[in-house]
């Protein structure tokens, strides 16, 4: 009797622990038989207690760290930013220093952009990050994003088709975020296709 019910006290805690519930404890039922089985178990619960802990407090640390490095980049970059426009306001000398001030000027924007996609990321991933769900055309989403990045495509050369289904195509989404991610499909596109 004991063992048989050592048997069910075994299946019900196995079936809560593969649940998620990690720190659940199989109760010994005074059976030689099952009371080691389930000493086991409760030990293997404790293991992956202490794993999940640890990998979530990781994560926790990794998603700190990069908010962190992310926001104190922003500052600095924001001052080059702004100095770098002031100084193309400027005629400056010689006249190769004007296109090296546009160069700064870009590379300081598109880092600060990382930047910013770095913290996304990391809100993202923290489940911090917020959707503004709203009912829109995808196929007008579609067609705005490569249009907004038309140049950059005639300048590599390529010729995007876009196959669209016929008709009215609307979507529950996030406006903005689904736009990034068709406007770094395209970049990704533009860069690496032959």
């Amino acid at each position: 009797f004991r063992t048989l019910k050592g048997y069910d006290g075994i299946r019900d805690g196995l079936k809560r622990i593969r649940g998620g519930e990690t720190l659940h404890k199989i109760a010994k039922e005074g059976s030689v038989i099952t009371d080691a089985v389930a000493e086991d178990i409760n030990d293997i619960g404790d293991g992956l207690s202490k794993a999940v802990e640890q990998s979530v407090r990781s994560e926790r640390m990794k998603a700190e760290l990069i908010t962190n490095v992310s926001h104190d980049l922003k500052t600095p970059l924001t001052s080059i930013i702004n100095y770098t426009d002031l100084l193309m306001q400027e005629t400056l000398q010689p006249e190769e220093a004007n296109d090296y001030v546009k160069i700064i000027g870009q590379k300081s924007k598109k880092l600060k952009q990382l930047t910013s996609d770095l913290f996304d990321v990391s809100k993202a991933r923290s489940g911090s990050e917020e959707l503004e769900l709203e009912s829109i055309d995808y196929k007008l989403l579609v067609t705005q994003s490569e249009a907004e990045l038309d140049s950059e495509i005639q300048k590599a050369g390529l010729e995007f088709v876009l196959d669209l289904p016929d008709g009215d195509v609307r979507i529950n989404a996030d406006g903005k975020k689904l736009s990034r991610v068709f406007e770094n499909l395209i970049m990704n596109a533009i860069k690496y296709s032959l």
